[in-house]
């Protein structure tokens, strides 16, 4: 299925939550999914989890990637998570990376996460499972 079979690109918001002023991984995934087609909302640095979900409903995007590199991820995404389901915006992606252990992720993914990317991973399998999965969960009517 190609993009153009879609009223309109996906939407993706970029997040770096709480102190971690690493953004270079960030503003590379932000950069690939622009150049991929998507449109991208970076919100930089410093941001709080309500101000990334609020951020997130006003533009109506279909998935937020956080890069977090401070190991608050335990923190930060059942955080974001929650608010998400709060807001009843239940066909957006919550994903990302960063340096998030194995069994860190397992137990994200139970509440809901989807993907993690760690330090590393071609730009072009995120790219990938983003759109595949904006492709199979969202409705573009």
């Amino acid at each position: 299925m190609s993009d153009n079979q879609f009223n309109r690109p996906i939407r993706v918001l970029v997040a770096k939550v709480g102190l971690d002023g690493h953004d270079r991984g960030a503003r590379i995934i932000a950069t690939t999914l622009r150049d991929a087609g998507m449109e991208v909302i970076y919100t930089g640095l410093r941001q709080t989890p309500e101000m990334v979900v609020n951020t997130a409903l006003q533009e109506d995007v279909d998935a937020i990637g956080i890069s977090i590199l401070s190991g608050a991820h335990m923190t930060v995404f059942p955080k974001v998570m929650k608010l998400i389901k709060e807001k009843k915006m239940d066909d957006v992606l919550l994903t990302g990376g960063g340096i998030i252990p194995a069994d860190d992720m397992a137990e994200l993914k139970k509440i809901g996460v989807g993907e993690l990317f760690p330090p590393g991973t071609s730009t072009q399998d995120i790219v990938k499972y983003i759109t595949d999965w904006v492709h199979q969960n969202r409705n573009f009517n």
